[in-house]
Parts: structure tokens; C-alpha cells; sequence
């Protein structure tokens, strides 16, 4: 394996946003490509706690994260694959349990250690790097990932009744391990981890981590009400990463939080939301009211409505009645109820029947209609702000909202912090929820079908489009946190065409047909984007994926790495992802296109001749293996096809167009 030029860290010029653009300390705009790392950052390396293998989460306090993403004896590996394709940004993922998993303010010193060697080592190879805590459906006992598990004895849950009372659906309990079948839809059907929004689980907890104050005003933990508690302990895990990582150049800030969830907050306590209503859709799984599933948790059977989607009726809709916690299972620890309850939003009456007291208790606080964004989003995003900026006063915060809300309406508030960034993102909501491409598919936006190449290549340009406006208009840049494609496809059918010995594009001819489009809407956007995601021990197995509830969207495999001697070995249709793009511009960019099919690339682009550094473009030799020719009429060129990289220095202030053409 021929390794790459390295970069020191120090050799990686500052950036900092500017109106809508990321600029460097010369003046350039940048664009940033890059990839999360990684899918199995979500679950602890010790042991191995992949969801494909069943755990009653007893170890809890035990668990360590050191080896996510990858062990740093291997980590050089990687790193020179990833610099290899092009990238240059990492969303580099961390969890709040891996910080604090052994108990309140017990960090984990030597993971924090282990975080910041890769965060060094990222920048020696040329890469950016902003830190993101991510979590996904609260928690791994809530059947995701993020938040320590001891916060459940803080609220008064008994963590190890969750599955069994039906409020929440983790794979680890719900998959059968002694059935053959990688796939059990009876069991843990397909995606189905984001059903646990709705169940009681994620529902109490995100209420009082974002709202416990207005909602739950009498919930105090340790002498602080429980929002304060709770967020005061994520801030600090962020502080402690930020301390030690706050001298390196190359860490660009901090991801506020990765897909956040509004819980039960604006909603009815009645509304069991099985129709879509303007810019709220009803989503996959059981139709959980607030009040149904908190009634639930008390160990009280409730039947209850199941919808999926359906593409032949444009949506997502009934399609059967469930019995949820048939075996009568209370959450609560001995001498706790939820805490919404004691706020007096409902009851219970003698008769054991539940009673909504306040059906808008989510909904009004002092008289007021709430709104999630407004009132306890971008609120949180600029404490994180405030938090993470007093470490480092140029750091940048890659602010999100609730995705659901994002779909719909893709702005934010005026009230951003500084150095704010819209870090929302966007998937093919059709495909992820199918893990099939189609030719014909649902605009999930207008509700409409959508027909072939052009028709999907302008519905990804328009949704991408609008949010980059979003950041245009708070006067920041936009960075896609999170896109991408499912690669088991089909039932994972190119795994099975690699096993029988198909080496040739021909297993991911489907993979790569909408991964073009999907570059193809960055390009016209001009956006800057980080993949969804590179795992390094990703497997071929519809079991085991990412490591992850049979998430598989990684574009390396382990399984796929037959040629140690080839960096590319391992890589998942990589024809679609690593393309060629403008690094640096000396100026403003204007246009950008890359035809994958002829092999084209061109670049426009308004020079600023008082910028003494050049514009940079990657020309990967995936794309262009027999050779290319560059046609940039005025300019300077330096061409470095070793490094897959040319330069373009111009010395008037005026519009250029740089043509890379491929050669036969």
C-alpha cells in the first residue's frame, strides 16, 4: 500500500465562515468533502457492543469507547484511505456515554486521551475535523445510542424494563439470535429503530431533557431542575473534549447535537397523529399518543394503531392494530411515577382508566403556544455556543433541528450564535425506508410521485437547495452533516455477486446511479457535505452492517479489503463518491459540474487576484485512470497527479473556467 504525502496539521490553513461561504486565512473559499467516522462509533469497542450481539446492558458503567473508530495502531491505515479518496473534513463522532458512561461526573480520562490522538493524527493527513456528539433515539437502551445509561435511575426508570413494557424497541431484545435469518421484519423489521421516537422511552426523556423546566417544573435531581441537570452534564463531556482538543488547528468546532428530538413537546396529549397534518407527516410504527404510552409505562395494555409506509398510496398509513405491553410491565422504579403525572397533565382514575387533566400541557406554557425551534432548540444550541466558544472563541457550532422538522421547513432563527453553521441533514427518505432504488419514488416533500433520472436529480437539487437558503439567510454556511445510501441494497444482492467473485462495477451499478445524483445536487449547490459514514468494521453480514441495528451505509467493508496492497481494496462503490472538486478558490466559486459518465469537470469561478493562494482541485485517478487534460485558459497550473491534486493560480481579478477532461 503506497501511502500518501502527509500533511501536518499546522500545514492546514484556519478556517472560519464568512456570509455563506467557509473561507481560509488567505482569503480562499473552501469546500469541504468529507465523511463520519464511524457507524460503530454508536456502540462501545469493549466489549464488543455491536447490537448483533444481545446484552442486557448490565455492564453499563464497564463499557469503553477506546477503539472507535478504529485502534490507533491501524488508524494510520485508514487515515491515508481516507485522504486517499479525496476527503478532507471528518464529522469525527463521539457519545456522551463514552465520555461519561461509569456514573455522574466520572469521565473516562483515557478515552478522552484516545479522542484526542485522532483528532491530532486527522490533521497530520490533511484533515479537518469537527467534533460531534451523536446520539440517536436517546440512548442504546432506548434502542439507539448517545446519552449514559445511569441517567434512567436519575429519572426514576428502571432501565432493564424498557424493551419488556414496550417502551422501547431494541434490537438486542427484540431479534431472535437462535433464528437463522439475518432479517426478521416479524421481529426487528427494517429501519425500524426511528419508530422509538414515539414510545415512552425517548418521549420522557427528551421532554425534560429540552423542556423539564416548563414541563416538569417540580422534577429536581441534586438540587437542580432536571433540564438543567441533564444538559448541564452533556456540556460538561463537550468542555472536557474541547479543553484538550482547543489548541489544534485543524478541529473546526463542535456539532451542537446530533439529530436532536423534540419529544412530546408542542404536541397534544391525546394526539395519536395518524394522519399527516401541514408540515408534520405521520411517521412509521405504532401511533403512540403521549398520554397512551405514559399510561403504558404504569404497566397498563393499550391497543394501539401500526403504520408503515406505502408508496402506492403516496404515504404513510394505517395498516394494523398492536397490543402494546400485553405482559403488564411498569418502567418505574418502586415509589417513582413519571414526572408528568405529579405536574398534573393526566391521571389515573380508580378504576385503573388514564385521564388527559391538561391536554395541552406540551403545547402552552404561561399562556403561550410553544415552538420547539424557537423556544427550546436554538436556545440549547446557543448555551452549546456559549459553552464551547469561551474554550475557543473561533470555533464554529454546526447547529441541527429536529430532521422531522427539517423536511418541512428548513430555517432557523435569527437568534443563531456566532460562527453558527447549518449542519441539517438530508437522505432520500423513499430509499432509506425500502432500502431500494427505484427509477420511480416519493417525493416525500409535495407528496407526489417523482419519474425518472431528471425528475430525482431536480428533487435532490431543490431540497438541498432550500437548505443552503436557510443558512443564506441567518448570514452563515451550510455543511450537509449527514447523507448517503444503504449499500445492502436489494437484500444486500452485491454482497452475494462479490462472494460469487464479481470484482467488476456491475454489483453496484444501482448504488453508484444515485450516489451521482446525489454529488451531482452537492455540485450545483456548491455545498460542502460529510457522507454518512465510513465503519472500519463493517461487514458483508445483513446482521451486523455498521455494527449498528442493520444500518449499512458504509463505503468501506473489512470483508471487501482483498488486496492489502491496493488502498482503494475495501472501498463500496467508490465511482460514485470520490469525485473530483474544487478544495480552495481564489475567489468566489460561481459553477461547478462533474459529468461522471464523460468524465468532464468544470469549474467556474470569480478570481480575487489579491488572494496569494491558489485554487486547489482533487482529480481522483478512480475517475480518470487512463489520465486527463486540463484546459485553464489565463492560469497558472501546477499538476501533481501523484497527489491527485492540481493548483490554478490567477493573476487578474476576473471570471475563469477550468475544463478536466479524461482521456482514452
Amino acid at each position: 500500500m503506497k501511502p500518501s504525502i502527509q500533511l501536518r496539521a499546522g500545514d492546514l490553513p484556519r478556517l472560519h465562515p464568512r456570509d455563506d461561504w467557509f473561507v481560509d486565512s488567505s482569503g480562499r473559499v473552501a469546500i469541504l468533502r468529507g465523511v463520519n467516522l464511524g457507524g460503530d462509533c454508536k456502540v462501545p469497542y469493549t466489549p464488543d457492543g455491536s447490537t448483533s450481539n444481545p446484552t442486557d446492558f448490565s455492564d453499563h458503567r464497564k463499557v469503553s469507547f477506546i477503539g472507535r473508530p478504529f485502534p490507533l495502531e491501524v488508524a494510520a491505515e485508514h487515515f491515508t484511505r481516507l485522504k486517499s479518496w479525496g476527503f478532507n473534513v471528518l464529522r469525527l463522532l463521539t457519545t456522551w456515554e463514552a465520555v461519561e458512561h461509569a456514573g455522574p461526573g466520572e469521565l473516562d480520562t483515557r478515552y478522552i486521551d484516545y479522542y484526542t490522538t485522532l483528532c491530532k493524527m486527522a490533521g497530520d493527513y490533511g484533515l479537518y475535523v469537527f467534533v460531534d456528539f451523536h446520539q440517536d433515539v436517546w440512548s442504546r437502551m432506548t434502542g439507539g445510542d448517545g446519552a449514559p445509561c445511569w441517567l434512567f435511575e436519575k429519572m426514576g426508570i428502571d432501565y432493564t424494563k424498557l424493551s419488556k413494557a414496550g417502551a422501547a424497541l431494541v434490537m438486542q431484545h427484540a431479534f431472535d439470535f437462535n433464528d437463522p435469518r439475518p432479517r426478521q421484519e416479524d421481529n426487528y423489521p427494517t429501519m425500524c429503530w426511528g419508530q422509538n421516537h414515539k414510545y415512552a422511552g425517548n418521549g420522557i426523556m427528551w421532554t425534560l431533557f429540552f423542556g423539564g423546566k416548563d414541563f416538569a417544573p417540580g422534577f429536581t435531581i441534586d438540587g437542580q431542575n432536571v433540564q438543567a441537570y441533564m444538559q448541564g452534564h452533556y456540556m460538561a463531556c463537550q468542555k472536557a473534549i474541547g479543553e484538550r482538543v482547543k489548541d489544534l488547528p485543524n478541529v473546526l468546532g463542535f456539532d451542537s447535537l446530533n439529530e436532536p428530538n423534540s419529544g412530546w413537546i408542542g404536541v397534544a396529549l391525546d394526539d395519536r397523529h395518524v394522519k399527516p397534518t401541514k408540515n408534520n407527516p405521520a411517521l412509521p410504527g405504532i401511533a403512540f399518543s403521549p398520554v397512551e404510552a405514559l399510561y403504558s409505562s404504569h404497566g397498563y395494555p393499550v391497543s394501539m394503531p401500526f403504520l408503515a409506509l406505502r408508496i402506492a398510496k403516496l404515504g404513510i398509513v394505517p395498516v394494523k392494530d398492536v397490543i402494546v405491553n400485553k405482559d403488564k410491565v411498569s418502567i418505574w422504579l418502586d415509589g417513582k411515577s413519571d414526572p408528568f403525572q405529579a405536574a398534573g397533565a393526566w391521571s389515573i382514575t380508580a378504576d385503573g382508566r388514564y385521564q388527559v387533566d391538561r391536554n395541552d400541557h406540551f403545547q402552552v406554557v404561561n399562556g403561550r403556544q410553544v415552538d420547539f425551534t424557537r423556544d427550546y432548540m436554538v436556545p440549547f444550541i446557543n448555551r452549546v455556543a456559549e459553552n464551547v466558544q469561551s474554550i475557543n472563541p473561533d470555533w464554529m457550532v454546526f447547529g441541527e433541528k429536529d430532521p422531522k422538522e427539517t423536511v418541512y421547513d428548513e430555517s432557523f432563527p435569527s437568534t443563531v450564535p456566532r460562527n453558527f453553521v447549518n449542519a441539517s441533514h438530508w437522505y432520500d427518505n423513499a430509499i432509506s425506508g425500502t432500502k431500494k432504488v427505484r427509477k420511480i419514488t416519493l417525493d416525500v416533500v409535495k407528496i407526489k410521485l417523482v419519474v425518472g433520472k431528471k425528475g430525482i436529480q431536480a428533487m435532490y437539487s431543490r431540497q438541498l437547495g432550500a437548505i443552503k437558503n436557510a443558512a443564506t439567510r441567518v448570514h452563515a454556511p451550510a455543511l450537509i452533516g449527514e447523507f448517503g445510501l444503504h449499500m445492502d441494497l436489494d437484500g444486500g444482492k452485491a454482497y452475494e455477486q462479490w462472494r460469487a467473485g464479481d470484482r467488476s462495477g456491475r454489483p453496484w451499478k444501482n448504488h453508484v446511479w444515485a450516489l451521482d445524483l446525489m454529488y451531482n445536487a452537492m455540485d450545483q449547490r456548491l455545498l460542502s457535505c460529510t457522507h454518512w459514514n465510513y465503519t472500519a468494521h463493517n461487514r458483508n453480514d445483513l446482521r451486523i452492517g455498521d455494527c449498528w441495528n442493520q444500518e449499512d451505509l458504509s463505503i468501506y467493508c473489512i470483508d471487501q479489503r482483498d488486496n492489502p496492497g491496493d488502498i482503494n481494496s475495501g472501498g463500496r462503490a467508490l465511482k460514485g463518491i470520490v469525485r473530483p472538486f474544487a478544495r480552495f478558490v481564489q475567489g468566489v466559486p460561481q459553477h461547478m459540474v462533474f459529468d461522471m459518465e464523460k468524465g468532464t469537470f468544470v469549474l467556474e469561478f470569480l478570481a480575487d487576484r489579491s488572494i496569494a493562494a491558489p485554487t486547489s482541485i482533487y482529480i481522483p485517478r478512480i475517475q480518470y485512470p487512463e489520465g486527463y487534460r486540463i484546459d485553464a485558459a489565463g492560469l497558472d497550473v501546477v499538476d501533481d497527479k501523484d497527489g491527485q491534486m492540481a493548483t490554478f493560480n490567477a493573476k487578474n481579478s476576473r471570471n475563469y473556467t477550468i475544463h478536466i477532461t479524461r482521456q482514452r
